[in-house]
């Protein structure tokens, strides 16, 4: 049995870990270099794929021959074919395609305190300057609205029926930190006499009103630009959503926005807040869980918070039954409360 243990043991996951950076090289390069689209198109051969590319035929055979190894791509006779996976969310001819997000993933704002990860831990906060990747008017987030549409438009609709509950009355509805707005434009697009009003800063606004002109709500659909911790709200509103915002901040930070989301809200109204929400073990599931060394490196407090630890804020803010809604093929979690 020893012996069986002995020989089974091999150092590939370290290996693995230490090289795992070329996967995410590869892949931002293969879609920089439109590999995707080619292979999609056929025939799939590395000179008509280098050709598509604009690059060399040496370069595109070890680039793609690592996407197969990596199980992003097959090859059969010598030719390139997609896999499930990368047809639908990497071939840009595919409404479901992801590509476009490598943009924001790829931002070297957020790589950047990676490289000095060991100096992050010791400290407990990130080497980013100010408050990090919220730092005022940061670039990266109009990055963000203008690339990260694609993964999260398939959410919008789901969380736009769990918060309306079936509601076509007259509303008004926040988008705190509205991004790309898609969220707030569901309700909009769901609800058509949902009249929304969306919070970020102004560059950003700007990427969430075009995006509310092509869905057709833009007359009912109004900018509030600046901070969500300095601006006033107004009010009284419906709904309030505030979507993948809470993980930037403490537990302090996050209870104090509450409780001025709270003052906001018509008695009864509801709290949409999406976010990554790992198990309480907070080891498990996988993307959720490791979500919060993202957090550590870009942000001087916020963390991946539990359904415990979030609804426990929600309460201390004077919210009342808090529930928890998984989005389907998503790993994001919806938690409903009410005012």
């Amino acid at each position: 049995m020893q012996s069986e243990a002995s020989a089974a043991l091999t150092p590939a996951i370290v290996f693995d870990n230490l090289q795992a950076y070329q996967r995410t090289y590869a892949l931002q390069a293969a879609i920089e270099l439109d590999i995707f689209r080619a292979v999609g198109q056929g025939p799939g051969d590395v000179a008509s794929i280098a050709h598509h590319a604009a690059a060399s035929e040496r370069g595109i055979r070890i680039l793609c021959d690592f996407l197969v190894i990596s199980g992003i791509l097959q090859k059969k006779d010598g030719r390139y074919l997609h896999t499930p996976a990368s047809a639908a969310f990497l071939d840009p001819a595919s409404p479901a395609s992801l590509a476009p997000i490598a943009r924001f993933f790829a931002n070297p704002i957020m790589r950047a305190p990676y490289e000095q990860l060991a100096e992050v831990v010791r400290k407990g906060t990130t080497v980013l300057p100010g408050e990090g990747s919220v730092e005022p008017e940061n670039p990266a987030w109009v990055v963000f609205a203008e690339s990260m549409a694609p993964m999260m438009a398939p959410m919008a609709g789901p969380l736009g029926e769990l918060v309306l509950e079936g509601r076509k009355d007259p509303m008004r509805a926040l988008d705190i930190a509205a991004g790309h707005g898609l969220f707030g434009i569901e309700l909009a697009k769901q609800n058509p006499q949902a009249h929304v009003t969306g919070l970020d800063w102004a560059p950003v606004l700007r990427v969430a009103l075009e995006n509310a002109r092509k869905a057709g709500v833009q007359d009912r659909y109004n900018m509030l630009p600046g901070s969500a911790f300095d601006v006033e709200f107004g009010g009284p509103y419906d709904v309030v959503l505030l979507t993948n915002f809470l993980h930037h901040f403490d537990v302090e930070t996050c209870v104090g926005l509450l409780k001025k989301v709270h003052r906001a809200l018509k008695p009864g109204g509801i709290l949409g807040t999406l976010e990554f929400v790992p198990n309480e073990d907070r080891v498990s599931p996988p993307m959720p869980a490791g979500f919060s060394l993202t957090m550590l490196t870009a942000t001087t407090g916020g963390d991946a918070y539990t359904f415990t630890e979030l609804s426990g804020m929600q309460r201390k803010a004077g919210f009342r039954e808090v529930t928890s809604h998984p989005i389907p093929m998503s790993p994001h979690t919806l938690l409903i409360a009410r005012a």
